[in-house]
């Protein structure tokens, strides 16, 4: 496009305006029509691309205007005079004052199109004007259908074959073939009747191209609006409205809102509503308004009272058309209910009431008082609160109220005296939960009130003990039958003691007697202050009053007993421990069962101490109960008895003897746990517990003793030992079995004698030719000659020697003891429980072949050898390693 001619001029131009005022980026073309409406999308730049950062965007030309998403608009009507026409969009960064510019180039369209009835093949695209007048129909319409609407035609008719096509909602969207086009006249038609409600407007595109098929102009936006008919009535948005309002209210109190919805175009007659009442129920007075306009319905009147009337009902209308009279109406109906508010106060229904009771009566019910209240049942406007204003100074009585009934019901809850008071007079008050109306906007407070006249019963008493609790006062050891003042009771009718009798109930200690008619104490102790607990309370004597009927109450005697001084000071400590040189002195202190009066400040002093101790230790008041024993440097470590005396202010003094214990040690304890292992006393129970321990240890020895003497005595075999003895055979060779007793006997051959528990048995010893058994009493098993988790062979309990002159027997005293006894027993073990011989207890071994070179494996083998061995020398190969093993071990 600027190869050539005037536009080189215009770039150059251009290019030196961009060099001058920034760095210019990519130009843009844009094709554009040669007459230009106001407002109206004629392109797009990419400000991105060309300045990212830009947030100041600018034109050259006035009447171009860039928004910041690139698009170009007109900013007025403009007509493009020559074919070209070109300005600047300048970008600006307000923080870093860089700058770019954008140049764009508006071009004429060019539209080419194949002439009618012509054989050319290029065709130019020249301007065209299509007929988009503006489009409606009405809704609802009657028709005829289809209903002619309008006619689309293009100027490209005038010279070539157009074909006219429409799309869009209606058409090829839902609802589907309501608009069609004639394809070569242009003509619309509406196929049916439409519901604006449904659908408002149409927004159709309508086509005009040639025979084959090229676009002779661009696609026409063709709206179709469906104009609005007045055909819905104002829907009310609930049926029934329900609205409260507080009684008495004031005018223009708002009550509530009323609604109303209309499907016809807003902004239009067909949806200005007004609302207005038509009825209210009941009639008069009209109590009720509504706006025309938002529906709000407020008081108009302020007589509004709910035990009158307490529920309205409104019938309200709503109509379009702005209220005129053709205007479409509908209807609702409003509930007001009136909500109820405390102007009613209680009343009682009398001014004065009357009730009476007997007296020591209580919690008894004398009288209800019923009132009158017009607010709601069973609300706080209507529930009473009942208040005894005058008379209850006492709090004998009090007043409820009855939820049910709303009475007011009042109770005696303490007993009345006749005696005192024949009538009360009560003056009872009444309001409600809730305050009264008037009150609140007056601030002072209203009640209703009532005198309530009590008339006490006079009953035939018993005596009355009062005051409850009497006091008297005696000095601490009284004589013995020294006369007190008792407690007095007295009848209430005669208002004397004549005709009363008492008795004492009560009397810890037991240190007085009562007079029944008099009721005088008579001191039958000796009266101790300090043996009373707690010492300063008063000790208490109950005593019960009983008149001539029988009747009777009960008092208590507080007897305070004054305190003499008959109690020295007493030293607390008995023994002590200083630790020379560390500590230097020791504290004493005493203290005094007698009031304070009679007890500190104490007196220290050494009571004629020895002149040793004088010379040692001295005494030195601390404080008014305490004192500090102290020893001179030259004193010898020891245990002194040193006499102090205490003596109180009254004059009372006592002495008593320490032991201080002058010790060479750095904490007392030490001395003192000395002292105790020293001087430590046995109880009854120790001793008991060390004789029965030593009369034990006396019969276990006895026993040991002649249990040893047996011993040497007598060489006799137990009973049992055929029994007993377990004959474990741990080898095959000759002569080396071991026999380990159950029993207390541990017996093995002569050669394996194991230290302490291990006897021999076996021919190897002989004493004149006689055979010869050795065992040894022990308490070890064969386990015994077993080490941990070792297997011993016949030489493991070889070695030391083992002293059998107290237990040795003959083989022949052996053999006599056994041979019977084993006999019987193996007799036993063949039979069984029915007593008939049996095979599966002692079986006969038969011959097993040649014999073995190690022998005999029995017990009583007479063929052992001394050693027992020498066959491990003939062992086949096979066996070396076992035999090393066991010759190892």
């Amino acid at each position: 496009y600027v190869s050539s001619g005037p536009w080189r001029s215009v770039l150059s131009l251009l290019c030196w305006v961009f060099s001058f005022a920034g760095e210019a980026c990519k130009m843009v073309v844009l094709n554009v029509p040669s007459t230009l409406g106001a407002d109206k999308v004629i392109g797009r730049v990419n400000l991105k691309e060309c300045f990212r950062s830009a947030d100041i965007i600018t034109s050259s030309d006035p009447d171009f205007r860039v928004l910041g998403d690139g698009s170009v608009h007109t900013a007025r009507d403009v007509v493009l005079s020559g074919e070209r026409r070109s300005f600047t969009v300048w970008l600006s960064d307000s923080k870093t004052q860089a700058q770019r510019e954008i140049p764009v180039l508006l071009e004429h369209q060019r539209k080419v199109l194949k002439k009618r009835r012509t054989k050319e093949t290029a065709l130019r695209r020249a301007k065209r004007r299509w007929a988009p007048i503006p489009c409606s129909m009405q809704e609802n319409s009657l028709g005829p259908f289809p209903l002619f609407l309008q006619q689309v035609q293009s100027d490209a008719a005038q010279n070539y074959t157009i074909f006219y096509s429409i799309s869009g909602r209606g058409v090829d969207q839902e609802p589907l073939n309501l608009f069609f086009i004639e394809r070569d006249t242009g003509n619309l038609y509406c196929t049916r009747p439409v519901d604006r409600e449904e659908y408002d407007v149409f927004d159709l595109i309508a086509y005009a191209s040639t025979t084959d098929g090229y676009s002779a102009d661009l696609p026409l936006p063709l709206p179709i609006k469906v104009e609005d008919e007045n055909d819905n009535y104002p829907v009310f948005t609930e049926a029934i409205y329900s609205f409260e309002v507080p009684e008495g209210s004031r005018l223009g109190t708002t009550v509530g809102v009323i609604c109303a919805t209309d499907r016809d175009e807003p902004d239009t007659m067909h949806t200005r509503l007004k609302y207005s009442i038509m009825e209210q129920t009941p009639r008069s007075p009209g109590l009720f308004s509504v706006h025309p306009n938002t529906g709000v319905i407020t008081t108009v009147s302020h007589y509004m009272d709910r035990e009158v009337v307490d529920k309205y009902t409104l019938v309200v209308k709503v109509q379009d058309m702005d209220g005129q009279f053709f205007g479409l109406t509908s209807t609702s109906t409003c509930m007001i209910t009136v909500k109820d508010s405390n102007d009613n106060a209680p009343t009682f229904r009398q001014n004065a009431y009357e009730a009476s009771v007997e007296e020591n009566a209580y919690n008894v019910e004398i009288l209800r008082i019923p009132i009158e209240d017009k607010d709601l049942i069973n609300s706080a406007n209507w529930r009473a609160n009942f208040t005894i204003l005058k008379g209850n100074e006492n709090g004998r009585f009090k007043i409820t109220t009855d939820p049910a009934t709303n009475e007011g019901v009042l109770c005696v809850v303490k007993p009345l005296n006749y005696e005192e008071h024949r009538q009360v007079i009560l003056e009872i008050g009444v309001n409600n939960e809730v305050p009264f109306t008037r009150d609140m906007a007056t601030g002072v407070l209203t009640m209703n009130r009532a005198l309530v006249t009590v008339l006490v019963k006079d009953q035939d008493e018993g005596p009355e003990c009062s005051p409850p609790a009497q006091y008297i006062q005696i000095k601490e050891n009284s004589a013995v039958g020294s006369k007190i003042n008792g407690y007095k009771a007295y009848d209430p009718e005669t208002r004397n003691s004549n005709g009363l009798r008492y008795k004492k109930l009560q009397d810890p200690k037991e240190w007085v007697s009562i007079d029944e008619i008099s009721g005088l104490l008579t001191v039958s102790k000796v009266l101790d202050r300090e043996a009373m607990s707690p010492k300063n309370d008063a000790y208490n004597i109950t005593v019960m009053a009983i008149d001539q009927e029988g009747r009777s109450c009960t008092g208590t005697l507080a007897v305070n007993i004054e305190d003499v001084n008959d109690n020295a000071p007493e030293i607390l400590q008995d023994y002590l421990v200083i630790c020379k040189p560390k500590m230097g002195y020791t504290d004493i202190s005493a203290v005094d069962l007698d009031e304070p009066i009679h007890g500190p400040p104490f007196q220290f002093n050494l009571a004629n101490p020895s002149p040793e101790v004088n010379r040692i230790w001295t005494l030195k008041q601390v404080n008014d109960t305490a004192a500090r024993l102290s020893y001179r440097k030259n004193a010898v470590v020891q245990e002194y008895a040193i006499p102090v005396t205490v003596i109180d202010r009254a004059g009372q003094s006592a002495t008593k003897v320490l032991r201080v214990n002058l010790c060479d040690c750095v904490h007392p304890s030490q001395c003192v746990a000395s002292s105790r292992s020293a001087g430590i006393a046995l109880g009854k129970w120790a001793i008991l517990a060390i004789l029965l321990g030593i009369a034990l240890l006396f019969s276990v020895l006895l026993t040991l003793v002649c249990g040893v003497v047996t011993a040497r005595k007598g060489k006799k075999f137990p009973e049992d030992l055929a029994q007993q003895n377990l004959i474990i055979s741990n080898t095959e060779a000759p002569g080396d079995d071991r026999v380990c007793s159950a029993n207390g006997f541990t017996t093995q051959t002569a050669n394996n004698s194991s230290p302490g528990f291990c006897g021999t048995l076996g021919s190897g010893i002989r004493n004149g030719g006689q055979e010869t058994i050795e065992m040894m009493k022990g308490h070890q098993t064969l386990d015994s000659c077993r080490g941990a988790g070792h297997h011993h062979t016949l030489d493991s309990c070889r070695g030391g020697h083992m002293d059998t002159d107290n237990c040795r027997y003959t083989y022949s005293e052996w053999h006599n003891f056994t041979q019977p006894r084993l006999g019987e027993k193996l007799h036993v073990c063949n039979q069984n429980e029915d007593q008939i011989p049996s095979q599966d207890y002692v079986l006969t071994y038969s011959y097993e072949g040649r014999g073995s070179p190690a022998g005999s494996v029995g017990c009583c083998s007479e063929k052992q050898e001394e050693e027992g061995l020498d066959f491990l020398n003939n062992l086949e190969p096979k066996f070396f390693t076992l035999a090393e093993t066991c010759t190892k071990r």
